[in-house]
């Protein structure tokens, strides 16, 4: 199920799409069971609808809480996949991916640490107990193309990098988005009932908000860079926008607190244009908006004194961080 022609968003048969990818995963599961992890994200959330049209109940779909999601994201996604008839499980594994993330700075280091703790470790135990032989997964063209040029490496891209999944997992993966770029998989979302709050939903990363803190990835990080998301997605939620995002940096900056000398954080924000992550540039924001955004985090977000703004083009940035 990997590979194959591109296929444009312009003028796709989304229709016909969606029968001939249930039909592949009925084809390859057969009368077996499939497992899937759902993120949120529109590419974990559109293949879940598509792994259930093709295969109901045979797809067991969990939730796995590794500590680094946004703020109540558990509780809120499996709330709305409820209403639309789709049983999802919470898997608490945030010890996991804490100890596993410990002392890693390294930008691929860390997103191998979360690779294998997600795959080796907490959904592998999960394919034991479910008896499942196959991964349902949503990784797209955008995702290999950057893990090809060597710009970063996917937390779910295998093939691509010489790895047997099989081998190293103990399962096959299916990936049924795999042809499609954010636009067309957001059309396949609307099509298959998914309300327009998640299939045209920003873009959010595998490695979630580990990708979002420059350095150590800590409970106290991830809690700093979460409460500053609070803000940006809430100041930005009318921009017309591909996405944004806010990022923790490593550096402590000086500043002044209540008429006293404070060293502490440093949040960048970045809002991008683009339509499919290939090439981006910064949205043109107003400044009082910028100001505004900025007041907000150094209120409410603990320890921050400092808020940027990014105004370098995709490439030679990326649009995430890490």
């Amino acid at each position: 199920m990997t590979g194959g022609r591109e296929i444009k968003a312009k003028g796709m048969n989304v229709k016909k799409f969606i029968e001939e990818k249930a039909a592949e995963i009925q084809a390859a599961v057969g009368k077996g069971v499939a497992i899937n992890a759902l993120s949120g994200g529109v590419d974990s959330s559109v293949v879940t609808m598509l792994g259930h049209r093709a295969l109901g109940e045979r797809l067991k779909t969990y939730f796995i809480d590794n500590g680094l999601m946004r703020k109540d994201e558990p509780q809120r996604i499996q709330a709305i996949f409820k209403s639309l008839g789709v049983t999802i499980e919470i898997v608490d594994a945030r010890a996991k991916f804490f100890k596993a993330l410990k002392g890693l700075t390294d930008p691929e280091e860390k997103r191998e640490a979360i690779t294998q703790t997600f795959y080796k470790d907490v959904f592998g135990k999960l394919v034991t107990k479910s008896r499942a032989k196959y991964l349902l997964q949503g990784t797209i063209l955008t995702d290999i193309d950057e893990t090809v040029a060597g710009i970063k490496r996917q937390h779910n891209v295998f093939e691509q990098l010489g790895i047997d999944p099989k081998k190293a997992f103990g399962y096959h993966i299916l990936e049924p988005l795999v042809q499609l770029r954010k636009d067309g998989v957001r059309k396949v979302g609307s099509a298959l009932g998914l309300p327009a709050s998640m299939y045209k939903r920003i873009p959010f990363p595998g490695p979630a908000l580990a990708a979002r803190v420059v350095g150590e990835v800590t409970p106290e990080k991830v809690e700093i860079v979460r409460l500053a998301t609070v803000v940006v997605e809430e100041e930005l939620a009318k921009v017309k926008a591909f996405q944004y995002l806010a990022i923790l940096h490593e550096d402590r900056m000086t500043g002044m607190r209540d008429g006293r000398r404070d060293f502490g954080r440093q949040i960048e924000v970045r809002c991008w244009d683009s339509l499919d992550a290939r090439k981006a540039t910064p949205t043109n924001l107003p400044f009082s908006k910028l100001t505004r955004i900025a007041s907000r985090i150094c209120k409410e977000v603990p320890g921050v004194v400092s808020v940027t703004y990014n105004i370098a083009t995709k490439p030679p940035s990326t649009i995430e961080a890490i």
